[in-house]
Parts: C-alpha cells; sequence; structure tokens
C-alpha cells in the first residue's frame, strides 16, 4: 500500500458537533487535507503534545509511552489505515528489537502518541482518495461573495440529504474555499454514503 507523509495543519473547534473539534492533516507532497473530527480531550492531548507542556501528573497517552519505554518498545510511525462508513481506523507502528508490531488505534490516540515521540504519521493513499479534500488555490479571488453567503446560509438551513448531487459537489466546494473543514468533512460523508449506495 502507497503511504502518503502527513503534517498536522491545525486543530479547530466544530460548529458541526457539540464539544468536538476538527483536526486537520495535510500531504507533505500536494494539496491534499484530511478533516478529522475528534473529542475535546484527544484536542487537548494533541495540542499538549506539540507545545510539549509537561503537566504534574501524566496523562494517558504519556502513560502509554512511559510504558512503551520501559519495556523497549519503540514507536516507529502512525499510519491511518482505513476510512469506512465515515469513521477512520489508524494503527501504531512499533518495534521490540526484531519485532514489528501493529496496534489497532484511534487515529486520535495515535496521534497523540505521534507528536510525543516526533514519529512520522502516514495515511495510505486510498484513504486520501476517499476523504481527502484538495485545497483549490486561496490565493485567486472568489468571485460573488453574496452568492458565497446564500451557499452556507443554503447548507445551515438545508438538510443535507435534501440537496441534490451536484449541489452538495458545489457546496463542498465552497466549504474547502472558506477552510471550513467540519461542513467539508460532513458534505463529504453525504457524498461517500451516496456513492456507497449505488455501488
Amino acid at each position: 500500500m502507497n503511504k502518503v507523509s502527513l503534517d498536522i495543519i491545525g486543530l479547530t473547534y466544530s460548529e458541526s458537533s457539540t464539544g468536538a473539534y476538527v483536526l486537520i492533516l495535510g500531504d507533505k507532497h500536494s494539496r491534499r487535507r484530511l478533516p478529522i473530527v475528534i473529542g475535546s480531550a484527544e484536542a487537548e492531548s494533541i495540542s499538549i503534545g506539540i507545545e510539549g507542556t509537561k503537566g504534574n501528573r501524566p496523562l494517558t497517552h504519556d502513560l502509554f509511552l512511559s510504558f512503551a519505554n520501559n519495556f523497549n518498545v519503540s514507536i516507529m510511525e502512525v499510519v491511518i489505515n482505513r476510512f469506512r462508513d465515515g469513521v477512520y481506523y489508524a494503527m501504531i507502528v512499533c518495534q521490540q528489537g526484531p519485532d514489528l508490531v501493529m496496534i489497532d488505534a484511534r487515529p486520535s490516540d495515535a496521534i497523540a502518541i505521534a507528536v510525543r515521540v516526533g514519529c512520522e504519521i502516514f495515511a495510505y493513499e486510498s484513504v486520501m482518495e476517499e476523504a481527502g479534500i484538495v485545497m483549490e488555490d486561496l490565493d485567486e479571488e472568489m468571485d460573488g461573495q453574496d452568492d458565497d453567503n446564500n451557499i452556507n446560509k443554503v447548507q445551515t438551513e438545508t438538510r443535507l440529504d435534501m440537496l441534490t448531487y451536484s449541489e452538495l459537489e458545489d457546496l463542498l466546494q465552497m466549504a474547502i474555499d472558506n477552510e471550513d473543514y467540519a461542513k467539508a468533512a460532513q458534505i463529504r460523508d453525504e457524498i461517500n454514503g451516496r456513492k456507497s449506495i449505488n455501488l
């Protein structure tokens, strides 16, 4: 499987899901983005890991690493390996002596560990193709700002399942242009759901 190397682009509060955040991962070699909705505890842990701050007591992800270190287990990389029914799956690739072990994990937990050890974060190309969002050139001027506002209004006031495929595609592009990754992820999931039904 081809792997795509990812950077953490940002972490933002999700307006569409109460208490949730959107973790935005970016392909290092293209303008593709992978938005993942995560919980507030995981978002806080990722943020703490990025900043490198230490608390008085270890968090769960710190405890995991302490456990791994005490048993001579090295964290090699994190791979987002599946996207199914709107849910991401990941694995933590560990090494103990000559043995490589793959541990199933939620992407948010895996990335919270990755930022602490400084290992690479990857996604399989198949995941990027199915769930990734391609950013258009944000330097280009967007025409029809009033139209943009109307589209956003339609999106917030209309259920996505009531819109046509073409309307969903327009809304998806608008959400991407506005860097509203939470809305883009919702629209993308609706589009992918329809595609799976038609298969």
